[in-house]
């Protein structure tokens, strides 16, 4: 089963005592089963982002220890900085990562009030899928008058806290916890005053100026403030849903503000960690606004990091700033991870799995795997120049298969064992027998659907093929030959292992359709190879 992963993001009003910040990451750390990802004190803000992960469990008591230390080393009455706020430990979100629903952060929110409200007497807000209340939704509705209005704002009915009591702690003011999208905190540096990049947050925020002036992007906050220690200010921004204004469009409309106020914008900043979707958004934005030909993953990041200047202040390392590469929630399977020697020792033991499924995958991937090389040695390359254009759209297929087949290696050996624990499983009763008999055929179905996918994903790259054979790198013509015959005995072995399922599966009409579908594409398997062939055989250059 899938992990339960929930992340949480608390904001501490500390961002200049060392000793304090690294105490309350400790308390965090400290908890069994909490992964610290990344810590992010702000001078000017006197504010620190911790980010964490773990099962919903285990980041509730991380948040709680954190708060726990908070309350012994910070103090509300000395804080000062250029961030809102309203307590020492500001606002505490939950956010759904894997395997669990917006539900579950919620309750996650609610579980972390009640504790904090019992265990240390602080008043706590709900806010977000958290909270039922629409005049106290958002973080800005319940910061409204920051800690120096709360003394007054928590006597009031209306703004009594979800949990705890309502009276003023002065040394702690209150918490805002809840559940949300995943939000990227986001900075735009301008060399402007506080005033320039105050403007320039009113332009963009939802919100704008007001109700009769609202800002032209979708949920997103905004302010600006100054950066002493970088001596420049910046366009403070949260994105709440990146799906609705992405990173990359609050920077250009930022720049497009700036043009006009001729005030110069120098890079950006993410706060904490960044989705790697927010990000590959990103690249495809320049990739087409720029008309580029960057396929690989890594090199679209470096491409967003230089667009965006995203380590202007400090470096912007992926591996510790996307949260995907942090928690690596997409490990690739136990036999694709294995050395290439280690996998043949596997296909050749005592043992039916892996077997003929598996090795079908893996020859389908080096097939097309070569085609892919033999694009890429044709692409950029001045002698064969003329080729750029087409090679721009015949490459991408290609490399989208090869990386589509990996994954189908350890798909279907994992298929084939949950069958023969199907088998395994008692059949005394005739209840026990249906149960058994069903998971045997979902089991054998499910045998059936992973090279079923192989045979698919191997005739959507034929056409592709036959075009790079008739216009190809001429010295690439054998890697192509072999793409070719590989990818056509995976296709052959992909189609065996269909039909040896489909004899013992009940369903006559499913079987009918998936026999009808695999024969007809191992047809054009056997015909588009050969076309591949006799083309390269006739040319010479």
């Amino acid at each position: 089963m899938m992990a339960k992963i929930v992340e949480c993001v608390p904001n501490f009003s500390e961002g200049q005592n060392k000793e304090v910040i690294d105490a309350i990451a400790q308390a965090i750390a400290s908890v069994e089963g909490c992964s610290l990802l990344d810590v992010d004190p702000g001078v000017s803000t006197n504010r620190t982002v911790y980010t964490f992960v773990g099962s919903p469990e285990s980041v509730v008591e991380g948040a709680l220890n954190g708060a726990r230390m908070a309350m012994q080393l910070i103090d509300m009455r000395k804080h000062h900085g250029e961030h809102k706020r309203l307590g020492a430990l500001d606002v505490c979100p939950f956010i759904p990562v894997q395997g669990v629903t917006m539900e579950d952060c919620a309750n996650c929110a609610k579980i972390f009030g009640q504790r904090a409200a019992v265990e240390l007497g602080i008043p706590v807000y709900l806010y977000g899928y958290a909270s039922e209340q629409d005049h106290r939704k958002t973080v800005p509705q319940i910061r409204a008058g920051e800690y120096e209005g709360l003394s007054e704002k928590i006597k009031k009915p209306e703004w009594k806290p979800d949990y705890g009591p309502a009276e003023f702690l002065p040394f702690w003011g209150a918490t805002i916890a809840g559940a949300r999208k995943f939000l990227i905190a986001y900075n735009i540096n301008i060399l402007g005053t506080k005033e320039q990049a105050h403007r320039l947050a009113l332009n963009i925020r939802t919100q704008g100026r007001g109700p009769d002036q609202p800002g032209r992007l979708t949920e997103v906050q905004g302010m600006g403030w100054y950066l002493d220690e970088a001596n420049m200010a910046q366009v403070s921004l949260n994105l709440l849903d990146f799906h609705q204004t992405s990173v990359h469009t609050a920077f250009e409309e930022c720049v497009k503000d700036a043009k006009e106020l001729k005030v110069g914008v120098c890079g950006s900043q993410i706060v904490g960690l960044v989705p790697l979707e927010a990000m590959l958004m990103a690249a495809d934005y320049y990739v087409e606004k720029e008309n580029l030909f960057i396929l690989s993953e890594d090199q679209k990041i470096r491409l967003v990091i230089e667009r965006l200047g995203l380590s202007s202040i400090s470096p912007f390392d992926p591996k510790t700033r996307i949260i995907e590469y942090l928690i690596e929630t997409c490990e690739d399977g136990p036999l694709v991870s294995m050395p290439l020697r280690q996998f043949i020792y596997s296909l050749g033991s005592r043992s039916s799995a892996p077997g003929g499924g598996s090795a079908s995958a893996a020859i389908a991937a080096m097939g097309v795997a070569l085609a892919t090389m033999v694009g890429w040695l044709s692409y950029g390359n001045k002698k064969f120049e003329a080729l750029d254009a087409q090679m721009r759209n015949l490459i991408p297929p290609l490399r989208q298969a090869m990386l589509d087949f990996i994954p189908m290696v350890d798909a279907d050996t994992s298929a084939f064992s949950a069958f023969m624990d199907a088998k395994k499983l008692p059949k005394n009763t005739p209840e026990e027998q249906e149960i058994r008999d069903k998971a045997m055929q979902d089991g054998l179905k499910a045998s059936v659907y992973i090279p079923l996918n192989v045979i698919k994903t191997a005739t959507k790259v034929w056409n592709p093929m036959v075009e790079l054979a008739k216009v190809g790198n001429i010295n690439s013509k054998s890697d192509l030959q072999v793409g070719a015959r590989s990818l056509e005995t995976a296709v052959w072995g992909a189609f065996y292992n269909v039909k040896i399922n489909l004899k013992d599966i009940t369903d006559d009409i499913f079987s009918k359709q998936v026999l009808e579908e695999v024969e007809t594409s191992l047809e054009t398997a056997q015909e588009k190879c050969k076309e591949i062939l006799n083309i390269l055989e006739e040319r010479n250059s």
